[in-house]
C-alpha cells in the first residue's frame, strides 16, 4: 500500500504547492521546490513516534498534518503539513514503522524500572 499525498493550501485545501509526500511500506519521502528540488527520505522503521494536529481551519477543509518523531540524522523531525486523509496516514505510518522495527529486530524497549534503585554507596 502506498499514500501519494501533496502539501496543500489552508485555504480551500487547493493543492498549489510544490510539496509531494510518498509514504510506502518502507520509507517516507518528501520532495519539496520547482527550480531546486530536496529529495528526503527516511527508513519507516526510524519512526519513533507520530502525531496528529488539525487547527479548526484544517478541519474545516478536511486537512491534517502529520508530525513523525524519528532517529534520522537530517531532519529528526518529518512535518506532512495540510494533507488530506491525515488520519489514515498517521495511521499507516505507526502501523508500518512497527512492523519495520520488528522485521529489522530494532524494537526499542523503554525501561520502566523502579525510581527506588539508587546506589547507596555500600559496596567497595
Amino acid at each position: 500500500m502506498e499514500f501519494v499525498e501533496r502539501k496543500r493550501w489552508l485555504f480551500l485545501g487547493l493543492p498549489f504547492t510544490f510539496t509531494k509526500y510518498t509514504i510506502r511500506e518502507d520509507m517516507i519521502t518528501i520532495d519539496t521546490g520547482l527550480l531546486k528540488t530536496v529529495e528526503n527520505d527516511c527508513y519507516m522503521y526510524k519512526v519513533q513516534d507520530v502525531q496528529l494536529t488539525a487547527t479548526l481551519a484544517e478541519k474545516i477543509f478536511g486537512l491534517g498534518t502529520v508530525i513523525c518523531f524519528t532517529g534520522d540524522t537530517t531532519d529528526p523531525r518529518l512535518e506532512l503539513i495540510h494533507i488530506k486523509n491525515s488520519r489514515a496516514v498517521k495511521d499507516f505510518i505507526l502501523e508500518m514503522s512497527e512492523t519495520a522495527r520488528l522485521k529489522r529486530r530494532t524494537v526499542n524497549t523503554l525501561d520502566i524500572g523502579s525510581g527506588d534503585m539508587e546506589d547507596t554507596g555500600d559496596a567497595q
